[in-house]
C-alpha cells in the first residue's frame, strides 16, 4: 500500500512539490547564510518525494538553543506560509474519504514545515 500511496502522490503533484522545495534548497545554498536552510528545505523536498511509510521524528539532542533559534528564523523567512499551504492542502483533501490518507501526508509535512532542525525523516 505504501508503494500504491507514493505512487498516486507522485502522479498527483508530489513530485512537482518536490522539484520546488529542490530548486528553493539550491537557492538557498547559494550563500553561506543559506547553507543551513537549504538543507532543511532538501528534508521537504524528501519528504514530498515519498510521503507514504516516512515518519518525522525528533533528533535525541535536539540542539538545544541554536535548533530553536534556526527555528524562529526559519518561521519568520517563510516556514509559517509553507505549513499553512500544506495545512490547506491537508484540509481540502481530507473533504473526500478517498483524500484522507493523502491530507494526512500534508498534516505530516505542514509539522516538519513549521520548525524543520532538529527533526529526522525515517
Amino acid at each position: 500500500m505504501k508503494f500504491l500511496g507514493n505512487l498516486i502522490w507522485l502522479l498527483f503533484g508530489g513530485i512537482v512539490t518536490s522539484i520546488e522545495y529542490l530548486i528553493s534548497s539550491l537557492l538557498l545554498m547559494v550563500t553561506i547564510i543559506g547553507i543551513p536552510f537549504g538543507l532543511q528545505t532538501l528534508k521537504l523536498a524528501l519528504l514530498a518525494l515519498w510521503p507514504f511509510g516516512s515518519k518525522v521524528t525528533d533528533n535525541g539532542n535536539s540542539g538545544g538553543c541554536l535548533c530553536l533559534i534556526m527555528n524562529i528564523i526559519w518561521i519568520f523567512l517563510g516556514g509559517i506560509w509553507i505549513c499553512l499551504t500544506h495545512l490547506g492542502f491537508g484540509l481540502l483533501l481530507c473533504i473526500t474519504i478517498i483524500g484522507i490518507p493523502f491530507g494526512r501526508q500534508h498534516f505530516k509535512m505542514a509539522a516538519l514545515a513549521l520548525a524543520p532542525f532538529g527533526k529526522n525523516i525515517q
